[in-house]
């Protein structure tokens, strides 16, 4: 069997990336903090049912610990290596400067040093993010692989140094090294402390009658919304590719917050025409900096790998609602 490494396994992408790669017959080395890791975490279940079928180990480890990642390197020499680990909370960054540059910038140039000494062969993926391009000035089109990049946060300015590195690498010593710049991508594996994620258990709530209010910070900023599912086949069909490069992963389309929290309420049997009525404003989640505008233009991957995202932004919004109405019964 071929293997792949996946750091981040626990989280949204680690896990639909995961059920992906052992569909195609791949065994999955995935890469998780046993200090962090949360039982009640939404991909829990599904790590559990995988781990099962015994093409899924998970190994406990910190990505920041080089040693550790280049034994990790060094042991399993695997065909595709994920880097999807990363401090991936914005506003938290802000809080947490130092930390988010080690864990998501410092940790890729080990794993990329580590993968040029023991396994030049493999073929890596960075997680890279819509929020390198800061969102002040983005086209009718949107953004593409081409666009300026101003990241405005302590994440996105760490993420853009991991980019970099990216291509360096591939530059300097012809590694297979490629970037996927993922815009906003969701699912009902989302974390509670997601804007998406903290709507839909809200709405949720609200038709339960356990909860009154959503607290939310800017409901104005215009966001490129895509599944989970669809973008986790985005990020192996760039390792297949013949040739290392980056693309851009999005729908294509943008809407605010404010509207995909009306679409939500509206999925929740609620009125979303008095939205106001279901929200208060909460300036805990205001950012010193806000990145207004991000929208993605895929053409390139579209173009090149064939890919396209399959659930819109409705679709999406209803898959999310009806799982969190489940949960509350």
């Amino acid at each position: 069997m071929k293997t792949a490494i996946v750091t981040g396994v626990s989280g949204q992408d680690g896990s639909y990336l995961a059920e992906h790669l052992i569909q195609r017959g791949y065994f999955v080395v995935g890469v998780d903090r046993r200090r962090v890791s949360d039982p009640r975490s939404p991909a829990r279940p599904t790590l559990n049912g995988l781990k099962k079928c015994q093409a899924l180990k998970i190994v406990d480890g910190d990505i920041t610990d080089p040693v550790f990642m280049t034994r990790l390197i060094a042991d399993y020499t695997p065909e595709k290596f994920f880097n999807l680990a990363a401090m991936s909370h914005v506003g938290q960054s802000f809080k947490q400067p130092v930390a988010t540059f080690n864990i998501d910038a410092v940790a890729v140039v080990n794993q990329l040093e580590a993968i040029r000494r023991f396994s030049p062969e493999t073929h890596y993926y960075q997680a890279s993010t819509s929020e390198l391009f800061g969102g002040l000035t983005c086209p009718p089109e949107g953004y593409n692989e081409e666009s300026p990049l101003h990241p405005r946060s302590p994440y996105g300015v760490a993420k853009l140094a991991a980019y970099w590195s990216v291509r360096n690498f591939r530059e300097a010593y012809g590694l297979f090294a490629t970037n996927g710049i993922l815009f906003n991508h969701e699912s009902a594996r989302r974390g509670s402390d997601f804007v998406t994620r903290k709507i839909t258990l809200g709405c949720a709530a609200i038709a339960a009658g356990k909860q009154d209010k959503i607290p939310l910070g800017n409901i104005d900023a215009y966001r490129d919304w895509g599944f989970a599912g669809d973008y986790v086949v985005a990020m192996d069909a760039m390792l297949d590719h013949s040739e290392p490069d980056d693309f851009v992963v999005a729908t294509g389309v943008a809407i605010t917050v404010r509207d995909f929290l009306i679409k939500a309420l509206n999925a929740a049997g609620l009125d979303g025409g008095k939205w106001e009525d279901y929200v208060e404003f909460d300036p805990r989640f205001m950012r010193p900096s806000e990145v207004p505008w991000l929208k993605g233009d895929p053409t390139k991957i579209k173009e090149v790998l064939g890919w396209s995202s399959t659930v819109d932004v409705d679709g999406l919004t209803k898959m999310m609602v009806d799982n969190d109405l489940e949960i509350l019964g």
